[in-house]
């Protein structure tokens, strides 16, 4: 699949934060390349001023950056409300583990390293963009079905025209996030003419406007009665939406465009809803669904209403009339019920005391569904016994007194032993007035999405330790294979008597076992890299780290690197034992121990020390490998662990040692430090965390 097939299909507006102009005209080609707009910043501050000039759908983040880091540009984002959901992928030239952890914990949504394709950081911005937008749909399906259920609440009260059109512009109002709203009711003929009129208000309509204060107004000065009279006579069957001054209805200079929804009942225009917006932008999509489902409810509650008047002043027709606007009424809330039972999430409302008054279909399925006649009106913390009362006490308490959405990711077990993962998110809700009489629980099952994250990281480890179990294999079994034959040979020859039977063959048939079991050592080690790779589980016993060290200082000695160093060893005494394997430990040591006699060529002293860690490592035990060396140059020190990073001379490394020892610390748990100064030698420090209950020897 190429990269162009996953990016997001929408046109994006990408803002690229990079100091390095060379690389930022790369990354800026790269988003134009799959269609999108690219807008290319040097710093945080002016990555802040484009913001505030114009909106993005996603942020490629330099983490070094002059002046404010990318970090903490990262963090600001996160705290202002317009950015705390914006897409911010993090790129680096470092690709350590601890960037990785400190660019998540600033809130980035990804990190990728400034040597990956642009196949690669095209592929990811897409699946945010995707994300984003899937976000931003739901947000609207949940804000929409919200409006709905509020709305045809609050019309089920509406028993008069004045009442429908005071709380349909009112919800449209505040629910669309309007500029002006207005709601008209046709009159019917035994409505006009009786009671006073209100001024600016036309004999044939009932209106009411919510100015730009939010204030409600019976006052029609700000409607066009004449034009609105005239579409609503021409029998509208669709909304329309006008950004021409010459066709708006309301009479107010400051908004760009107007959305205006006829109520239609039964092929009949019983009035209309005017909304207008400042920014053409606002009138979306998802704001003109609103208005067309507000219109349609209208539409119900004005038929109802002129009913319940007609039956009231009819009383021969009354009980008829009662009885049909109750029936329209049930099938009213059967269907908002029916839109709400249809969701695919888990959803759930309570009151300020906590009962529950709504309980969807989805939280009646599954192992631990709950039938809804078992719910309604008890009191939550009764029904959800497997959540801790206080911290679900605090989530609602939150949502109660802030009015915010609140998104909290969860885990359960099934009753089959499986983890399912959960994105719940609370939603207050706003019957009547500001405060927030309920809040709205909806649970996601998001379990296949994480599983998919956790398959693609596991998937990335393994094929980069394939790559570097590879490049071991054919870099090492060959030399291994001929040095055991050689030393077989030689074996053979020492046995047959060919060099005599004296002291020195003695020594010679010793060190020529042990070149036969390091080499079969060796073997066995990059086996086990190649296990590792292939995720095969190592089994670990408890370990002296003395001993290991021990034994590799033994076997330094015995290969007689660098005549003019001198090997001193420091064991510390009763330390505590740690789980592992005591080759793969061994092989660490060496590394590091023969990387340090070759950082002194000229002589020196190579110290192996082991010692307690510190307090607030949690009984860590740690192995020093010290020397007197040149040093590492700061330029480089970032890299040293890369597999095939090498700074000797051609046939005198690989590049693999570090890499390999990094990998070795790594499963076991622990983590390896470096502290070098140029000039003076270096320290490398290898933690491993000790067992419980372990006293040492």
């Amino acid at each position: 699949m190429s990269a162009s097939s996953q990016v997001s299909s929408r046109a994006a507006t990408i803002l690229v934060v990079e100091d390095d102009e060379r690389v930022r005209r790369g990354l800026v080609r790269a988003f134009e390349s799959e269609g999108h707009r690219a807008v290319a910043c040097g710093d945080a501050a002016e990555a802040l001023r484009e913001l505030h000039r114009q909106t993005c759908d996603l942020i490629v983040l330099d983490i070094e950056l002059p002046g404010v880091s990318g970090l903490a540009l990262c963090r600001l984002l996160r705290a202002q409300a317009a950015t705390r959901r914006l897409p911010v992928i993090v790129v680096s030239s470092h690709d350590r583990e601890e960037y990785k952890v400190e660019a998540f914990a600033a809130g980035a949504d990804d990190f990728v390293a400034k040597g990956a394709t642009p196949r690669e950081l095209l592929t990811r911005a897409g699946a945010h963009l995707e994300a984003a937008e899937r976000e931003r749909a739901l947000q609207g399906s949940n804000r929409e079905l919200a409006f709905i259920a509020d709305l045809g609440r609050g019309l089920l009260h509406a028993l008069s025209p004045a009442e429908v059109v005071r709380r349909v512009a009112g919800a449209t109002y505040e629910g669309a996030d309007a500029s002006l709203c207005a709601a008209a009711l046709i009159k019917s003929s035994g409505e006009k003419g009786k009671g006073e009129r209100v001024k600016g208000e036309d004999a044939g309509l009932t209106v009411c406007v919510f100015d730009r204060e939010g204030s409600a107004e019976e006052d029609a000065t700000l409607l066009d009665l004449e034009r609105l009279r005239a579409w609503l006579a021409s029998a509208p069957s669709t909304s329309r939406c006008e950004t021409g001054r010459e066709d708006f209805f309301l009479r107010d200079g400051g908004h760009a465009v107007e959305y205006t929804a006829p109520l239609r009942f039964e092929g009949r225009a019983l009035g209309a809803l005017v909304v207008a917006f400042d920014r053409a932008a606002d009138c979306d999509q998802t704001a003109q669904r609103l208005v067309d489902a507000a219109a349609q409810q209208a539409a119900l509650a004005a038929r109802i209403s002129t009913l319940y008047e007609a039956a009231r002043s009819a009383s021969v027709h009354l009980a008829r009339e009662v009885e049909r606007r109750t029936a329209e009424a049930e099938s009213q809330r059967r269907f908002t019920e029916a839109i709400i039972d249809s969701l695919p999430v888990s959803l759930y409302a309570v009151d300020h005391e906590y009962r529950v008054v709504a309980w969807n279909r989805n939280r009646e399925l599954g192992g631990q569904g709950i039938p809804r006649r078992d719910v309604l009106g008890r009191n939550i913390f009764d029904v959800l016994t497997r959540q801790p009362r206080e911290t679900l006490k605090r989530e609602f308490e939150r949502a109660f007194e802030t009015g915010e959405i609140e998104r909290i990711e969860q885990e359960t077990k099934s009753p089959d032993g499986s983890t399912r993962h959960w994105l719940v998110s609370k939603v207050p809700m706003r019957t009547d007035g500001e405060e927030v009489s309920h809040v709205i629980t909806v649970g996601e099952d998001i379990t296949a999405r994480v599983e998919a994250n956790r398959a693609v990281a596991r998937t990335e480890k393994l094929a980069a330790v394939g790559r570097l179990a590879a490049g071991v294999v054919h870099e090492i079994n060959n030399p291994l294979a001929t040095i055991s034959a050689c030393a077989e040979a030689l074996e053979s020859r020492v046995a047959e008597g060919i060099y005599g039977a004296g002291a020195g063959v003695g020594d010679l048939r010793e060190y020529l076992q042990l070149i036969r079991g390091e080499a079969f050592r060796c073997k066995q080690i990059t086996n086990g890299l190649l296990d590792f790779s292939r995720a095969r589980a190592a089994e670990h016993a408890p370990v002296n780290v003395s001993e290991v060290v021990e034994s590799a200082a033994r076997l330094l000695a015995h290969q007689k690197r660098g005549v003019h160093v001198r090997i001193d060893v420091e064991l510390a005494e009763r330390l505590p034992l740690v789980s592992g394997d005591m080759g793969q430990l061994q092989q660490a040591v060496i590394i590091l121990a023969e990387n340090a006699v070759d950082a002194m060529p000229e002589g020196g002293t190579l110290t192996l020390r082991t010692l307690r860690g510190e307090a607030e490592e949690g009984g860590a035990v740690s192995v020093e490998v010290r020397d007197t060396g040149q040093g590492i140059p700061v330029e480089i020190r970032e890299r040293i662990f890369d597999p095939f990073f090498t700074t000797k001379e051609i046939g005198r490394g690989t590049g693999l040692g570090l890499a390999v020892c990094y990998g070795i610390v790594t499963e076991h748990g622990g983590r390896i430090a470096v502290d070098s100064t140029v000039g003076r030698g270096t320290v490398f420090r290898i933690s491993l965390p000790a067992t419980k209950n372990s006293d040492g020897e």
